[in-house]
């Protein structure tokens, strides 16, 4: 422990004497952190400025006794794992340690008190600011942990002010509370967690055995384990009296219910792609809520009245106003190779009868090759060539290029395709321009929507019902009726429209969450976004637990 010597005055209640020790803290340990008993406890950039700006007064003592501000704080923290979070990060075995020292404080210990309640006071500031800290922004950086894979502007809140504030009005626990999420799956979703912790506390849910396809009608002597299965998780509301092999028409139904929230085709049949989802344990729900937990403390503080948001994970748009959705659809995502990214902009024009400028990548990889084996290739599917550099209008000739020879990096120009019913990108595209290239268009692939796991594209989102979307966003534009709308998607040319009122749009990519029934959701982690975010958090918490418990441990951030 730091070795410091308090300048509190005999008699002097231990708080007031507390300053002198605080400043001796943060001035003795500012880079390795304050060693307490035998916990290190990790600099946090706040806490600083936090008493500086208080010339070093103890913040959590009140006319020489405990503050009542600290009891609500406590409630918080210890309710942190409500939130995905780990509660050993706020030092509450340390702070258990200095609160019965201070507490019980005899008079002739005044020394020892002063540098004791120094402690405690640095340790609950530095607690409120970490909490604080990542209920408003998360745990670790998306954009640094997913490079050129997830672009956010995370929330940021001056911890300093808000407990400055917090203090002055008693409602500490309150503005620990104002800081989460505000989006209201946020809240659904830590109920949940409740939950299927309280679930894993009774055991758990029964394995269901592998063996073959089970269809409604059939007897299998798995069905009564099928059924608690199903039971336990909710999607069977009631085990029935008398226990038998039948798969009967509620237990069908029942995982009808199961597939139709696992993102499965509902089929009522029990194969090897239901079972395997069936047969996740508890424990790897529960962590994949926490993970999406930490997702909501990602998003924008305010995601818009009227927003369009794509769930990448889930393949499908809603349009939401005032937190309802008021239009549905499913759509066709990135690959493997290709994933679409998680950002958030601002879709400003439609684009009705777009050009399809063929990207370097597929240009290397498709086109040429087909345009060296097949030169009726390029006006049998409607190409076009635009130089590089020339005057508007120009076009290059085909026949003018050597196609055994010109490489994507060499090509003249650009590669387009004209518009029609052969254009990928059907009829219209909607636009919200940003780095990554990425917007939202119609396709002519109407066959794709029919797949359960819909990742065909190079990043961009195909949805299936465009004329409904460009409705939607041109309704408030009376010049916008029905047979122009119909005109303007069947044309040749392109046209450009701005739109009066632009639309936010956000690209999540979430595999547990709860829908507007209230019904818990999950889906397959396609980009293996869950494993990098569950590993790098683990490293971050093992990280964090070594540097408390080793004396000489690095220096870490939030």
């Amino acid at each position: 422990m730091l070795a410091l010597v308090s300048r509190s005055a005999p008699g002097e209640p231990i708080s007031q004497g507390a300053g002198a020790p605080i400043q001796d803290l943060l001035i003795g340990a500012p880079k390795v952190g304050l060693v307490v008993g035998e916990e290190r406890i990790l600099p946090h950039d706040e806490v600083p400025t936090f008493y500086a700006q208080r010339d070093h007064a103890p913040a959590w003592f009140d006319a020489g006794a405990l503050s009542p501000q600290a009891e609500p704080l406590l409630s918080e923290l210890r309710a942190a794992d409500q939130h995905g979070l780990n509660t050993q990060d706020y030092h509450l075995a340390a702070i258990a340690v200095l609160l019965a020292k201070v507490q019980g404080a005899a008079p002739q210990d005044l020394l020892a008190d002063s540098l004791s309640a120094a402690q405690l006071d640095v340790l609950l500031t530095h607690a409120f600011l970490l909490h604080a800290a990542r209920l408003t922004s998360g745990q670790v950086d998306p954009n640094r942990l997913f490079p050129g894979e997830w672009q956010v502007q995370l929330r940021k809140a001056d911890g300093v002010a808000v407990l400055g504030a917090a203090l002055a009005s008693g409602q500490v626990g309150e503005a620990l509370r104002g800081l989460s999420p505000p989006q209201s799956g946020y809240a659904k979703l830590r109920e949940v967690l409740g939950d299927y912790r309280r679930i894993a506390e009774q055991g758990g849910w029964p394995e269901v055995p592998d063996g073959p396809t089970l269809r409604r009608g059939e007897s299998d002597p798995r069905v009564p384990l099928l059924r608690e299965r199903l039971w336990i998780s909710g999607d069977l509301k009631a085990l029935p009296e008398e226990q038998g092999d039948l798969y009967d028409a509620e237990t069908a139904a029942a995982v009808w219910r199961f597939q139709r929230r696992h993102g499965l085709s509902a089929d009522r049949v029990v194969g090897p792609k239901t079972l395997a989802e069936l047969n996740r344990p508890v424990e790897e729900r529960i962590r994949q809520i926490e993970l999406n937990l930490e997702r909501y403390r990602w998003l924008p503080k305010d995601l818009g009245r009227r927003h369009i948001r794509v769930n990448i994970a889930d393949f499908t748009l809603q349009v939401i106003e005032a937190e309802q959705v008021v239009m549905r659809m499913p759509v066709v995502v990135g690959t493997h190779v290709r994933k679409t990214p998680v950002f958030s902009g601002r879709m400003t024009y439609l684009e009705f009868a777009p050009y399809w400028g063929v990207p370097p990548t597929i240009l290397a990889k498709d086109k040429l090759p087909r345009l060296r084996k097949d030169p009726g290739y390029f006006d049998a599917n409607h190409y076009e060539i635009l130089p590089w550099q020339g005057p508007p209008g120009a076009r290059i000739h085909p026949d003018d290029i050597d196609w055994r020879r010109v490489t994507a990096r060499s090509f003249p120009g650009l590669l387009r395709q004209r518009p029609g019913p052969w254009n990928p990108l059907g009829q219209v595209k909607f636009m919200f321009p940003n780095e990554f290239d990425i917007y939202l268009h119609d396709t002519p692939d109407r066959h794709l929507f029919r797949q359960a796991q819909r990742t065909f594209s190079s990043g961009c989102i195909r949805i299936q019902r465009p004329a409904d979307l460009a409705q939607y966003l041109l309704e408030d534009d009376p010049q916008w009726d029905c047979e122009r709308l119909h005109l303007a998607l069947n044309a040749s040319e392109p046209q450009r429209v701005m739109l009066r009122r632009p639309m936010p749009v956000h690209l999540l990519y979430f595999t547990a969450w709860v829908d507007a029934e209230g019904i818990v959701q999950f889906r397959r982690d396609l980009y293996e976004r869950d494993a990098v975010l569950d590993l790098a958090l683990r490293k971050h918490q093992d990280a964090s637990r070594l540097a408390r418990l080793s004396p000489e441990g690095p220096t870490l951030g939030n």
